[in-house]
């Protein structure tokens, strides 16, 4: 929930008295309890309380909730109630709907949670004593104030009910040049962004985007609205490529990219401008279009390189060696996964050290190389072994073991055709044991093992 300062409001005695005996009663009382504490509360209030009216004797009887209401009537806030009411009578739907679903619904009832009655009564006034004097800016600023306070998980459909009121006020402030209208946009986005409406979600981002360009707006964190919006339509582009491609729409998820990409240029953000890059790149990639790939990819590592960015560069040199390699450019690909590994290790990125040396050594085991395929294998899966990931010591384990297989597979054949003394006696030794075969008697290297010069 995010932090406000704490209200500056005088509560109406009516409020004022049923704060005093919070927490709340459960609803669950049987009647006869409720009528003894009844007449148990009115005759404290006339010992303590004389001269108190009928009216304030209910109001300390009821709960905190129903005197907030009450007060909002009383004072002629008949908007306010209306709007409050409804929402509690969502929330309790919810609290009913989620406790047939799950016991674990923790969720308190409103009425125990006076402090969120108190945001609900003050800005919901204010904002409507500013409607009544045409004061949309107000309004605005008070709704956002409260979208703003349910801003957290178990209230996020609170939130978004005060979204959708920022951005119909927002329609109708007509002093700030379009600002809250933009903002009111980027909130909608996000909106439907968290509801998987990608579509809808680009639609306003857009527009967002189209309201702060060339403008230097800020938000009350002081990020400039333009880049977020840039970031914003990135970020659903991407999701939206991500299903394109998941799907072989090669086409449209490139075209959507290359948008992106144009996007991000425009926010003068290199790093942004980078990442846009790299997307593009690997659906090129996935494409087919390998030659497209490596230019973007390449401008993606210059632009790390400027940046002094060693992750991203990895991430860069990871990409294009992918590309190298459907292209049969295995030489290349190598120098260029050994730089990967060489800033992984540097950086103590442990998952990118295991990516690496895992292409590295299927490289070099389709190449025949069996030696260096396990030594890479290994490097691999002594590396899971210090991370204590289990699924990936168990796959990078099986990788290593099909290595050695192949490497050992080769020296067997190699002894078995030489049918000569030594290969034998290293043939009985090896099935003695079961270990690795002994190194050739003469060059002191496994017998049959390829040149590996790559």
């Amino acid at each position: 929930m995010t932090t406000l300062p704490p209200l500056p409001m005088t509560r109406p005695k009516l409020t004022s008295l049923a704060r005093e005996k919070l927490p709340c009663c459960p609803d669950t009382i049987p009647r006869s309890q409720l009528i003894k504490e009844k007449d148990d509360i009115d005759h404290y209030l006339q010992v303590k309380f004389k001269g108190l009216s009928k009216e304030e004797v209910a109001a300390y009887r009821n709960s905190y909730k129903k005197n907030v209401c009450v007060d909002m009537l009383r004072d002629g806030y008949h908007k306010s109630f209306t709007e409050l009411f409804a929402l509690m009578e969502r929330w309790d739907a919810l609290r009913e709907a989620a406790k047939v679903r799950s016991v674990f619904w923790l969720q308190r009832p409103l009425e125990e949670q006076p402090e969120k009655l108190d945001y609900f009564y003050y800005y919901l006034t204010r904002a409507e004593v500013a409607e009544r004097k045409g004061y949309f800016e107000d309004v605005y600023n008070n709704l956002y104030a409260l979208a703003c306070y349910f801003n957290n998980p178990e209230d996020k459909w609170v939130r978004n009910h005060f979204y959708q009121r920022c951005f119909q006020i927002a329609q109708l402030i007509k002093i700030d040049g379009g600002k809250k209208a933009a903002e009111a946009l980027g909130h909608m986005g996000l909106l439907f962004e968290e509801d998987g409406q990608l579509l809808e979600a680009a639609e306003h981002y857009e527009a967002f985007h189209q309201l702060t360009q060339g403008r230097v707006w800020k938000d009350e964190t002081g990020r400039v609205l333009n880049l977020l919006a840039c970031e914003s339509l990135l970020r659903t582009y991407r999701i939206l490529a991500d299903e394109m491609l998941e799907s072989q729409d090669y086409k449209q998820a490139i075209k959507i990219l290359i948008k992106a990409s144009e996007i991000a240029k425009e926010g003068n953000d290199k790093k942004m401008e980078g990442e846009a890059s790299y997307y593009l790149g690997l659906a090129h990639l996935a494409a087919g279009e390998h030659e497209t790939a490596l230019a973007v990819l390449r401008s993606y590592s210059e632009i790390s390189t400027d940046l002094n960015d060693d992750l991203s560069l990895g991430r860069a040199y990871e990409a294009i060696a992918k590309v190298l390699q459907s292209q049969g450019k295995m030489t290349e690909a190598i120098e260029y996964l050994k730089k990967v590994v060489k800033i992984a290790r540097n950086n103590f990125q442990s998952l990118d050290v295991v990516k690496a040396s895992t292409m590295l050594g299927d490289i070099y085991n389709e190449k025949g190389y069996y030696q260096k395929a396990s030594k890479y294998f290994q490097q691999a899966f002594d590396t899971t072994e210090e991370l204590t990931n289990m699924p990936l010591m168990d796959e990078t384990k099986v990788h290593y073991g099909i290595a050695k297989a192949h490497q050992m597979m080769m020296t067997v054949n190699n002894c078995i055709e030489a049918a000569d003394l030594a290969s034998l006696d290293c043939l009985l030794a090896w099935k003695e044991s079961r270990s690795d075969i002994g190194p050739d008697p003469v060059t002191g290297e496994p017998r049959g093992s390829t040149t590996e010069s790559v």
